[in-house]
């Protein structure tokens, strides 16, 4: 919880010469939370408390999300202050490299790593996840692979014609609605905009700034690709590295964040019901604290019914539901 964080929290923005933000989004097993735009107005209660300051250090975990609510989030918290920085623990991915391109500096452990910024589109019109009797569960389409796809049309299959070319376009929009092969290529174009914008922080030369933004968007193979803070510095990225002391207050804050959301145990309801058939549950799975303005907690509520039920001819099935009653942002004060 929060209360046993406060003395690093405040060690961390003495050490800093700064006021600190801490997001972390659950990358917990069978349970993972992204960024999303519902954490703006949380954001903006922290901001308006900790008020117009010379620096901001948002101290953030995360596996990735919205692209489109990282860019707004670099900007409103810039709004507050002059200079921004980011500290990274562990995993600071996809949608949360892009935050950390909009800042002045990032600070990474040895265990800290970015990775590559290409979106994946999801929408109602996705394809269905092959298996599944739920409509909801669509496939994410990335941008880089339909990219690469079209690419080993040209370069592997030797297509180079405009019919040959236009026949596997027809080919692929059979199994990919035409509208989400055009929000690919707008995504594409956007992200590639957005960190154009953004790395204008790393004061990164011109020349360079392609190849960076070449390397981040596709040229890193694949979207699990990890970078650890010498590549990103040999990349052009501002990096810093801490040390000793800093680490250590770092660390000891990620290892409270870690069990508090209990990232390396997995999800699963069996367990979490035990030997009863009925419970009630509350799952934490993000988290924006300040020591201005206490905790924001991203919760999932509800209660999990374990049922045997019969089926063809003379079988019996174990289900279990999952009744959820609530699922977003509360606010906890700090005593």
């Amino acid at each position: 919880m929060l209360k046993d964080r406060i003395t690093f929290y405040k060690e961390l923005e003495e050490r800093r010469n700064s006021k600190l933000m801490v997001y972390v989004t659950s990358d917990r097993p069978n349970l993972g939370t992204q960024i999303a735009s519902d954490i703006l107005s949380p954001f903006t209660e922290h901001l308006d408390k900790i008020g117009d300051v010379e620096k901001i250090s948002l101290y953030i975990y995360t596996r990735g999300g919205n692209t489109l609510a990282a860019w707004t989030l670099v900007n409103l918290i810039r709004n507050f202050c002059k200079d921004f920085e980011v500290i990274i623990p562990f995993n600071c991915h996809s949608a949360g490299t892009l935050i950390s391109l909009g800042a002045n500096r990032i600070i990474m452990t040895k265990q800290a790593t970015l990775g590559p910024i290409d979106p994946s589109v999801n929408g109602p019109l996705n394809p269905q996840i092959p298996g599944t009797n739920n409509p909801n569960a669509k496939v994410p389409i990335s941008v880089e692979f339909v990219d690469a796809y079209l690419q080993m049309a040209k370069s592997e299959l030797g297509i180079k014609d405009q019919i040959g070319l236009a026949n596997i376009l027809i080919d692929l929009s059979k199994h990919i609605h035409p509208l989400t092969l055009g929000q690919v290529y707008k995504s594409k174009a956007q992200i590639q905009m957005l960190a154009d914008k953004l790395l204008e922080y790393h004061e990164i030369k011109i020349e360079n700034k392609d190849a960076v933004i070449k390397f981040l968007c596709s040229e890193s193979g694949s979207h699990d690709y990890t970078m650890h803070r010498n590549e990103a510095k040999k990349l052009g990225l501002n990096i810093e590295k801490p040390d000793m002391e800093l680490y250590k207050c770092i660390k000891n804050i990620y290892d409270d964040l870690e069990s508090e959301l209990q990232l390396r145990i997995p999800f699963d309801p069996n367990v979490i019901l035990g030997n009863q058939n009925h419970i009630d549950y509350q799952l934490r799975r993000a988290l924006i604290e300040s020591i201005d303005y206490g905790c924001d907690v991203f919760v999932s509520e509800g209660k999990l019914n374990r049922q045997t039920i019969q089926t063809p001819p003379n079988n019996q099935q174990t289900i279990i539901q999952d009744n959820r009653t609530f699922e977003g942002w509360k606010k906890e004060l700090l005593d």
